[in-house]
């Protein structure tokens, strides 16, 4: 009788060992041993997996990016983009940092936002300076001379390539006073606590590792009083012209990927991406988590884009 007690609790340890051996060969096959499982686009990957993927997708598109952004879009990104600069509504003297801005889109416009500004400004104090000598209306516009007003913006992005298209845009369309380039990861800002105005990010939130760090990164880099901002896609509401705009995003972007720039997986990627990205309300909560004050969004166009608001207090 004693016997058969042994026997059966050696079989019992032989059928856990084997259990757990499996179980051990099944999590290394799915990447478990590698560490945590994450999301790339409809695949799941490991966190360090994710991170070389997406670096390879923007090495892949960065020279075709701006073409498909107008292709995918139609042209309407650049709408949403100066919506979100509207609303941002920068005054000279803002220290903007806009991340995951690599190709300039949102700088060039700040910039440009600005100058408006600044100009308006001038012409006002002309006009209050109509009695003085034209040698002292000169002087006073020496004085202010900077169309930016000390206005600053400083793009990050984790791609040198999305940088490099940037940069080259920027001399192109002769954009050089207060703009700056720097290669850096959203999750780990390479910039001092409370140094930014403005932080913004447009299209590139979903496609950073970890949201909830960069969302604490978005936080420590403001001053009390600062803003951030993102733009991102989001959830159609319309349920009719949610299917349409699914049937649109997987049978016709991946194909305009492949024709315009010659890469269907990386957009088949991005459309991925944008399915997996929280809902309006969900990326608001997150928003707070952070620690961010009247957290608000507001939706453009049924909800395929929203634009995030939250202030550091």
């Amino acid at each position: 009788k004693m016997a058969g007690l042994g026997s059966a609790r050696a079989l019992r340890l032989l059928s856990l060992s084997l259990s757990l051996s499996l179980s051990r060969r099944r999590g290394a096959l799915r990447g478990f041993a590698d560490g945590p499982q994450m999301h790339f686009g409809f695949q799941t990957v490991t966190e360090e997996e994710r991170r070389e993927k997406i670096n390879r997708v923007f090495e892949s598109v960065a020279k075709k990016y701006d073409v498909m952004n107008d292709s995918m879009t139609l042209g309407i990104h650049r709408l949403w983009k100066n919506a979100l600069v509207r609303q941002m509504n920068p005054s000279p003297g803002t220290l903007l940092l806009d991340v995951a801005g690599g190709t300039g889109d949102i700088a060039f416009r700040f910039i440009d936002y600005v100058r408006s500004v600044r100009e308006r400004q001038l012409q006002r104090r002309l006009k209050h300076h109509q009695n003085l000598s034209w040698q002292e209306i000169a002087e006073s516009y020496q004085e202010d001379k900077s169309p930016l007003g000390d206005s600053q913006v400083v793009v990050c992005d984790i791609s040198k390539e999305m940088l490099q298209v940037g940069k080259e845009k920027a001399q192109d369309l002769g954009y050089s006073e207060g703009l700056s380039w720097v290669l850096g990861n959203a999750e780990e800002l390479p910039f001092d606590d409370d140094k930014f105005d403005v932080y913004t990010i447009a299209f590139g939130i979903r496609n950073v590792t970890r949201i909830d760090l960069a969302l604490q990164e978005a936080y420590r880099v403001l001053k009390p009083g600062g803003r951030f901002l993102c733009l991102e896609f989001s959830q159609v509401r319309n349920p009719l012209l949610s299917r349409l705009y699914d049937l649109y995003s997987f049978q016709v972007i991946p194909v305009l990927g492949e024709v315009i720039a010659g890469d269907w997986k990386s957009y088949q990627y991005l459309v991925e991406s944008i399915r997996r990205f929280p809902p309006q309300e969900e990326f608001k909560a997150m928003i707070e988590d952070a620690g961010f004050f009247k957290v608000d969004y507001e939706n453009l166009n049924n909800g395929i884009v929203a634009i995030h608001s939250g202030f550091k207090l």
